[in-house]
Formats: C-alpha cells, structure tokens, sequence
C-alpha cells in the first residue's frame, strides 16, 4: 500500500459542518484502502476511533498558512514515514504542497471542495481574482486534482487548463449503503412530533445549515418571508423545522414565528434524526459553490428533496429520479408548488448509493492515486 499524508490546514474533527464531513469521513474511509497519516491543526480534537494517524503539527494562528518552517518539519515527516503522496485540501497551502513535491518527490494531490475563488466571489471577497490566479497555479502544479462536481472538473479543465486524465470526480458522500429501513424513520418522526408538539396529520420539512454562512442566511431569509409566506396561502399541513449554528443575534426573533408554522431548533447534536423524521427537506439556496453537502444527506434518508437549480449542483436527476425536484432560481412561487406537489412516498434509487456511498469513492479515489 501508498504511503499517503493528507495535510489539512484547519479544524476538522469533531466533524459537525458539511466541509468538516468531507474531509473526515474522507479520510476514514479512504485509509481503508492507503496508509494514510494526517497533518493538521492543534485544534484538531476527536473522541472517536480513527484508522489513521492524525498530527497536530500546525499552529491554530492565521499565519500559518505563510510559516516557512513548516516546510522543515513536514518534510522531516515526509522522510520518517516514507511519504510518496500528497493531498492538499483546498489551495491555501499550495506553495508548501508544491515545495514539498520538488523537494522531496512527492507526488502532489490537490483536493477542492469548490471553485474556491469562486465562492469567494459570490459572498463579495475582492480579492478573489488574486486567489483565482493562485489556485489555477496549484492546480496546474499538481500531479493529479479532485474536484466534487462534474461542473467544477469542467470549469477547471476549461479555465485553468488542466489536463482531462489528471482531473477526476471525487464527491461528498454518505456513509450508509442503503437508504434507513422504515421502522427508523417512522420512530424518528414520533420523538421529533413529540418533541416539538407537531400534529400528527402535519408534514415535517426541513431547512439545515450553518446560519452564519451568507448563502444559508440568504435562503432562511426566502423561506421567512417568501415560501412560508406561500405555504400559508394553501391548505397544506406542515411545520418547517430550522436547525443550524451561528444563528446571528438580528435573528432572535426567529423564535417567534413558531406561531406561522416556523420551528427554530438551532444546533442539534444529532442531525440524523431530523433527517429520518424530515417528509421534505427544503433547499433554497442560490449562492456559494460545490456540492451541499446536506442535499446529499438528506437524500440519503430518502426524504423528498426541493432545491435551487444552483443547490442541486453535482446531483443528477438521473440518480435522484422524482426524489429530487428541481427549479429555476429566484423562482419561488414554483419552488413552492414543487413542495405541494413532490412526491413524498417515492422512494431514493438504488443507482444514488452506488454512486454516493463513501466507500465507493474512496476506493476510486485510491485507484487514481496509485496510478500517478
């Protein structure tokens, strides 16, 4: 087996936001299949069992990612361990990556989790063309580039002038091979009723996100004043359940509007058992790039899936069928016939776990890099 070592430059474990998922579930189960060792954060803390070496080499101040010595030590580590391929998540430290390639003849693997300039540019961060110049030229550098959409694979091949045979899909995945038996969901979705006092003839939907994120604050904004706002105007019966972390403090009136059939839950420890309980989740997001990493968990749990045109990158209808309804951003008054109208007891195909579950990908992910 390869002697991989994955360098993360942030707090990833515990694993709680969909970024932070990617990269843990990422690596556990793509250990199964390399020798893995991660280099990360000092805050890198996890109660649970790993198959993987983690190393908090790197400090948890901002100038980190412009240390010099950090080249020293981890090319120390390199050697000790036999070290012949490099992962990188996300650009940021290209230029180590890129020392430690021509230094130590590493093999350079640069996994993006998004256009990251991109999504910079969406959420108005300046300097975006500077990093879009830089993460071309860490792409460029690498052996070999994971990308999480077909559309990103795409954007990238075309716009940084990758090489088609060293650019590869490697999604977000979920963990289960098969979608949660009955039994489960119906369980989950008495304690949730219970829980939050919802009537029983009642649909359960769903919104989940971090709520300091822009493009999540943006489409709870949408689901406040424009769906519910719809919804209202039919006779369907439902409670809309948020939950989320970071909820800014002009958004403590959200707890008000338990009374227009709005639940803010916040931070759950276990999210699981809101997607078991969900009949709908709900995803009118428009900006911030990649894959949502929630539409493929949700999904997951078999529960009925209305999205943004945006939202719904790097899904397929063809792997979704009628599980997933798809419309045209900005569009909200369709968006909300498509809640009326989806679905619910149709179940998530077979072809969805063949291609998102996670040992899959990781195993094609340890295919291609044993080829380079």
């Amino acid at each position: 087996m390869l002697n991989v070592l994955s360098l993360v430059s942030y707090q990833f474990l515990p694993p709680k936001m969909g970024g932070q998922k990617c990269i843990a579930l990422g690596n556990r189960y793509l250990s199964k299949h390399l020798n893995l060792t991660c280099i990360t954060t000092e805050n890198n803390v996890s109660n649970e069992d790993i198959n993987y070496s983690v190393l908090n080499v790197l400090s948890n101040s901002k100038l980190r990612y412009i240390n010099i010595f950090y080249f020293f030590k981890i090319r120390s580590l390199i050697k000790k361990n036999s070290i012949t391929h490099l992962i990188l998540e996300h650009p940021y430290y290209g230029w180590l990556g890129i020392l430690l390639k021509y230094c130590c003849g590493v093999k350079l693997i640069n996994r993006s989790h998004n256009i990251e300039a991109n999504r910079l540019k969406t959420v108005g961060k300046w300097w975006w063309k500077l990093l879009w110049k830089y993460e071309k030229f860490v792409h460029k550098s690498a052996d070999l580039s994971f990308f999480i959409t077909e559309e990103d694979k795409s954007y990238a091949i075309n716009n940084f002038s990758l090489n088609t045979k060293k650019s590869l899909v490697i999604t977000y995945g979920f963990e289960l091979e098969q979608m949660p038996d009955e039994t489960s969901k119906l369980s989950a979705k008495k304690s949730i009723k219970q829980q939050y006092n919802i009537a029983d003839d009642n649909l359960v939907i769903l919104f989940n996100g971090t709520l300091d994120y822009q493009p999540n604050l943006k489409a709870l904004d949408t689901i406040l004043t424009t769906i519910n706002s719809n919804l209202q105007k039919s006779d369907f019966k439902y409670k809309i359940i948020v939950c989320g972390k970071n909820l800014p403090n002009s958004y403590n009136h959200l707890q008000s509007y338990q009374s227009q059939n709005i639940i803010y839950a916040g931070f759950v420890d276990d999210i699981s058992t809101y997607y078991l309980a969900a009949d709908i989740f709900i995803n009118p997001v428009i900006d911030g790039g990649g894959i949502k990493t929630k539409i493929i968990e949700a999904l997951g749990y078999n529960v009925s899936l209305v999205t943004t045109k945006s939202g719904a990158i790097g899904i397929s209808k063809e792997i979704t069928e009628s599980k997933m309804l798809v419309v045209n951003d900005n569009d909200w008054g369709e968006f909300t016939k498509a809640i009326l109208a989806i679905n619910i007891t149709k179940d998530i195909p077979e072809s969805f776990f063949k291609h998102f579950y996670w040992d899959n990908i990781a195993e094609k992910a340890a295919a291609a890099i044993k080829l380079i």
